[in-house]
């Protein structure tokens, strides 16, 4: 049924076969080798001056640096708010007020209380000037006259008493309405239409335009750290990577009953629009400078239980481990002495699957290509 081979042509072909299945392995064989000897990607970057080093971060809210709870200086039932939450006012400007009919009416009785006193006074003054002239003819004893010179000084101190009383009720008068004592923003609201509020109540809060400070909470065991004035760095967390200056303006004198930290109040120096009421921000403790290097903490590796840093060479683009004195660990570096200058190039990520002498490809945060 199949056509007759000869034994050299069987033999020819089985080998033929055979060689091209070595060649095919070999050939997958390289190229896996290949593919093992090409270089990894590895993010670098050179050290930083560790006078910028951060000892230690807290999590805080933005404030103004003057806040007022305003309310009305008498009693009433709030007729009106003129304002809601968030929004920009003027000094000056009419916030609230109190229904007027009960301030009307006392300055109406004030009003009446003054005409009356100045009419019993000049009564009492007719009746003084008669009764002197009867003392002069010798009709009236002196007691009699003494009498009448004591009721005229009565009659005086009530009309005094009255003008007070009017001008007190003038001004409550004026009371009824709220007003703003410096232009911000209203931050909160606790007065409504309708409500009967006491004299002094807080019914808006308003925070003060001009300078923001960060209010955080420190441990107890680090309050001594902050000194007034200490200088500190602060980031929005929304806005990373850029940072304002900033001093510690304010430490509480005794730490919060419940959480056991104290408040503590950073100035923010040359702040901008962006920087606004209520946002999170980050205050970075600095550390005194050191005279070293500053790298983040995922570049730290270890020998034989002692600190390194894997440098790259420039010129061959292998790695090698050198040794590093730790000076201070920090929320997300650490300061070094020795080892590196701030003209190497360290991998900052990875460094536990690296090997001596290996070659890498130098890339950075944004996976890069990096010339050294």
């Amino acid at each position: 049924m199949y056509p007759n081979r000869s034994a050299p042509d069987f033999f020819r072909i089985v080998l033929l076969l055979a060689a091209l299945a070595s060649f095919a392995l070999l050939s997958g064989c390289a190229s896996e080798a290949k593919v093992a000897a090409a270089p990894k990607p590895a993010v670098v970057e050179r050290p930083k001056d560790a006078a910028t080093h951060d000892l230690a971060v807290y999590s805080g809210s933005i404030h103004a640096r003057y806040e007022s709870a305003l309310g009305f200086r008498v009693a009433g039932k709030i007729k009106q708010r003129r304002v809601d939450l968030g929004a920009q006012v003027k000094k000056g400007e009419v916030l609230a007020e109190l229904d007027p009919q009960d301030a009307e009416l006392a300055l109406s009785s004030a009003r009446a209380q003054a005409a009356w006193s100045k009419a019993d006074l000049a009564l009492a003054q007719a009746e003084l000037e008669r009764h002197k002239s009867m003392l002069d003819k010798r009709l009236i004893s002196q007691s009699l006259y003494d009498a009448k010179v004591n009721a005229h000084e009565a009659a005086k101190a009530r009309a005094e008493q009255a003008s007070a009383q009017l001008a007190v009720s003038a001004n409550q008068s004026r009371y009824n309405e709220l007003r703003a004592d410096a232009d911000g923003v209203i931050t909160a609201v606790s007065g409504e239409p309708g409500q009967v509020v006491a004299a002094g109540q807080a019914v808006v809060t308003l925070a003060h335009d001009g300078e923001r400070e960060v209010l955080i909470s420190v441990p107890e065991g680090r309050i001594k750290e902050f000194a007034p004035a200490a200088p500190v760095a602060i980031e929005l967390w929304s806005a990373t990577g850029q940072r304002y200056e900033g001093k510690v303006r304010e430490v509480a004198a005794e730490a919060d009953a419940i959480t056991r930290t104290y408040s503590v109040r950073v100035s923010v120096s040359g702040s901008d629009p962006s920087v606004k009421l209520g946002m999170t921000a980050r205050v970075y403790q600095l550390a005194e400078s050191t005279g070293g290097l500053s790298v983040p903490l995922s570049a730290l590796a270890a020998k034989d239980g002692k600190p390194g840093v894997w440098r790259v060479d420039p010129k061959t683009q292998q790695v090698k481990l050198v040794p590093v004195e730790v000076l201070a660990y920090g929320e997300r570096t650490a300061a070094l002495r020795g080892g590196i200058t701030r003209y190497d190039w360290v991998v900052v990520a990875g460094v536990h699957k690296l090997t001596e002498g290996q070659t890498v490809k130098a890339v950075d945060a944004d996976l890069k290509t990096v010339t050294l």
